[in-house]
């Protein structure tokens, strides 16, 4: 067990023939006591500091694992988000290529509908134009038909209509 200032200033020597000067020894051991005072108080403040720097220690140490779990904690959530938004964009592309699959069938049926009503045009001028040429084809044979050329030929006097017409308002009257 180590010496305190108390035991260093009990401590007596016996005292023997031609000794040491008791003086002097009283006052070096006087002088070994406030230095070891002295000592003592710097190991307690040392102590404390020593102390105060471990809880310091172990506070950061609390600290560090903290962070590091909360890094974790934040890689782990990042890697989450990130797989959200890549299943996430997968579901968007697959929608949007639904919709694009969509938008082009419902492109091919619109062209499919205009291709058979272009058809069915073209049916229908074709009948309009064998009618129309029909029809002027028959109106070309009554125009180069003999009939016109008999109603040429009928040459009446004007003044026969007219006794005629005269004739006829008096029978009327009659």
């Amino acid at each position: 067990m180590p010496l305190s200032p108390i035991d260093i200033h009990n401590k007596e020597f016996t005292k023997s023939f031609r000794g040491y000067a008791e003086d002097e020894v009283n006052e070096f051991l006087d002088q070994i006591i406030k230095d070891y005072e002295k000592l003592l108080r710097e190991k307690k403040e040392v102590d404390k500091q020593l102390e105060m720097a471990l809880e310091q220690a172990r506070h950061f140490n609390s600290l560090e694992e903290t962070l590091q779990k909360s890094i974790v904690v934040a890689q782990e959530a990042a890697d989450e988000v990130r797989r959200n938004s890549q299943k996430e964009a997968k579901l968007i592309v697959k929608e949007a290529e639904k919709n694009a699959d969509r938008i082009v069938n419902e492109a091919l049926t619109k062209a499919r509908k205009v291709t058979i009503e272009i058809d069915e045009l073209k049916k229908q001028s074709k009948v309009f134009r064998n009618r129309f040429k029909m029809l002027v084809e028959a109106q070309l044979d009554l125009l180069n038909a003999d009939d016109w050329d008999h109603l040429l030929q009928y040459d009446i006097d004007l003044t026969e209509i007219q006794s005629s017409v005269e004739e006829a308002q008096e029978s009327e009257e009659m």
